[in-house]
Parts: structure tokens; C-alpha cells; sequence
């Protein structure tokens, strides 16, 4: 009986230890990476420091000494032990207005429906939900190369759904400006379902709070190219730090209105959501338009 009864109690004080140094270890790692990070920033750049009961402080590193820092703030200049400190970021000067950080635009890669000229950078990535029934993920390869993808899931259809693909590619990327080509290939539900797109290239001129972008694109159906390009013109104004204006507006070939859209685009640093109306110019337009709604999550 003392045997059966020693054996479990050792086993539960075994596991007890490894969960205490599997802990320990993890807490060990999440320091040496606040370490890795404490410096004295450049005049250009603040810092954003996250402590372990989860508040954050603006200011700045003046002295770093063995085991707790001296942080300067608008009050004045603080003691803080190293070991309390949870994160530490270093962002401009310029992204600070009012005392209050805006972080940057999560959804800078696109419009509505369209891309802008700027690619995701290598390693971020994003899923997105358009018009409910058309979700998406995309993912940076490189700083210069995209791949995205998705399936329709309209409901009452079975397996007949749409299929898509985009591949963007960056050829400038700049502050102000962004340049790319790339397609929007779709598969057509059915056995004898073809392939459709768009073959574009897309430029964007401004920063990530203010842009005005333009593209052409050449629609295809299998090899049968359109003789004549398709034009979108569109852009973004952020006015407030969880808020912007979008447009995206379409001209094709043979159609003598345009397709436009407006709405605004409410989002955090890692989240977006577009409320917007659709309206075609021309015959059948009607105002405010069809209502359109999507969100993206970056990770």
C-alpha cells in the first residue's frame, strides 16, 4: 500500500517541476528579448513600454543601468525595475498626435475588392471575409511578393463554388509610393468550369494615412484576352486614429457610367472592418447603393 502510494504522489511532483521550469524557462526567454530590446532611442523615436501589470507608458529610455532602467515621460522621470517590464517598442515621433499613438493602417494592401500597390511585408499575413460568403488568406513570401487565395461558401450550392487565386508581385516599393503587378484568377464552379480574371497593375502615391491609387486591368476568360483595359481609381484618408474614408470606382470597356464605391473603414492594430455602399453610374443607379461589408485580421 506505501509503495502504490508513493509511485503517483512522485509522478505528480515530477510533472509539478517540469511545469515549473517549462514556466520558468519561457519567463527566462520573454526577458532576455526585453533586454535585447532596451536601448536610449535616436531624437526621431519614443518608445511604447508594456509592464507586467499591463500598463503602457510613452516616453523614452534616458539611462539603462543593471537591473532597472530610468524612463522618462511628459511628468517627469521614472524608476522602473527590468523585471517588471513586459515589452518594450520603439515607434516615430510622427505616428504620436495629440499624446495618443496611431498605430498604422492594418489593411494598407487594399481597397475593397481591389489591391493597392503596396505588398504584404515577408511573414505577415491576414485572413478576410468579403461580402460574408467570400473569405480570403493572404500571405507575404517575400517583402516583395504576395500569394493570396480563397473558396465561396454561398450557402444552398453544395461543392459548386467559386474557386480564387491572386499572386501580387511588388516592382517599387518607397514611402510615398508603391508599385505591383498581379492577377485575380477564378475558377467557375461545374465539371466544365473555366478560368476567369484579371491581369492589372496597380500604383499607389501617398503615405498609410493618406493615398490615392490607380490601376489598369486586361479581363480574360481562358486565352481570350479583352482588347481594351478596365481602369480603377480609388483611395484612402484617415481621419482620426481608428478611422478613414475609402473609395474604389471602376470603368470598363463598353460601359459608359462607372461602378463606385464610398464608406469608411473602422479599425485597431491588428483588425479592420469596411461599411460601404456599391453604386453603378449610369442606368440602374440608385442612391445610396448596394451595402457592402467586409473585415480583415492581420497576423
Amino acid at each position: 500500500m506505501i509503495k502504490k502510494t508513493y509511485v503517483p504522489i512522485s509522478i505528480l511532483g515530477l510533472c509539478c517541476l517540469m511545469i515549473l521550469l517549462a514556466t520558468e524557462s519561457i519567463y527566462a526567454q520573454e526577458q532576455t528579448g526585453v533586454v535585447e530590446n532596451l536601448r536610449i532611442p535616436d531624437p526621431d523615436h519614443v518608445q511604447m513600454l508594456t509592464t507586467e501589470d499591463g500598463s503602457t507608458l510613452m516616453g523614452r529610455i534616458v539611462e539603462i543601468q543593471e537591473d532597472e532602467i530610468q524612463f522618462e515621460m511628459e511628468l517627469g522621470v521614472i524608476i522602473i525595475p527590468i523585471s517588471k517590464i513586459k515589452n518594450i517598442k520603439e515607434i516615430p515621433v510622427s505616428a504620436i498626435r495629440k499624446g495618443e499613438y496611431w498605430f498604422p493602417n492594418p489593411n494598407a494592401t487594399r481597397l475593397y475588392f481591389a489591391s493597392t500597390g503596396r505588398c504584404l511585408k515577408r511573414g505577415e499575413g491576414y485572413f478576410a471575409d468579403y461580402l460574408l460568403f467570400f473569405p480570403m488568406f493572404a500571405h507575404g513570401v517575400t517583402d516583395n511578393f504576395t500569394i493570396a487565395g480563397g473558396i465561396s461558401l454561398v450557402p444552398g450550392v453544395g461543392m459548386k463554388q467559386l474557386f480564387y487565386f491572386m499572386p501580387k508581385v511588388g516592382l517599387v516599393s518607397e514611402d510615398n509610393f508603391a508599385l505591383s503587378t498581379g492577377l485575380l484568377l477564378v475558377k467557375t464552379p461545374g465539371k466544365n468550369g473555366q478560368f476567369a480574371g484579371i491581369l492589372y497593375g496597380v500604383g499607389t502615391f501617398g503615405s498609410l494615412d493618406g493615398s490615392f491609387t490607380a490601376g489598369i486591368g486586361y479581363g480574360f476568360v481562358e486565352d481570350d484576352l479583352a482588347d481594351k483595359p478596365m481602369v480603377m481609381l480609388g483611395g484612402e484618408a484617415r481621419v482620426s486614429r481608428r478611422m478613414s474614408f475609402v473609395t474604389e470606382n471602376w470603368m470598363f470597356p463598353g460601359y459608359e457610367g462607372a461602378l463606385i464605391s464610398y464608406g469608411i473603414r473602422l479599425f485597431g492594430e491588428s483588425i479592420s472592418v469596411d461599411l460601404a455602399w456599391i453604386n453603378p453610374i449610369g442606368a440602374g443607379s440608385f442612391f445610396p447603393g448596394i451595402p457592402y461589408i467586409d473585415f480583415v485580421y492581420n497576423f
